[in-house]
């Protein structure tokens, strides 16, 4: 579970720097973002369990 959640931060990451690299995606930096931050949270949570 954590390698999964591991994995999708990375992507996450990779995601809104291609977003900020591209100029006319800046949407897709934001929204890399926003699942960055969600899936931090999620880990956390389910880390305290």
């Amino acid at each position: 579970m954590v390698g999964l959640i591991v994995a999708l931060l990375v992507i996450w990451l990779i995601v809104a720097c291609i977003g900020i690299a591209i100029k006319g995606l800046l949407w897709l930096f934001v929204v890399g973002i926003i699942l960055f931050v969600v899936t931090t949270a999620f880990g956390a949570f389910t880390a305290n369990r």
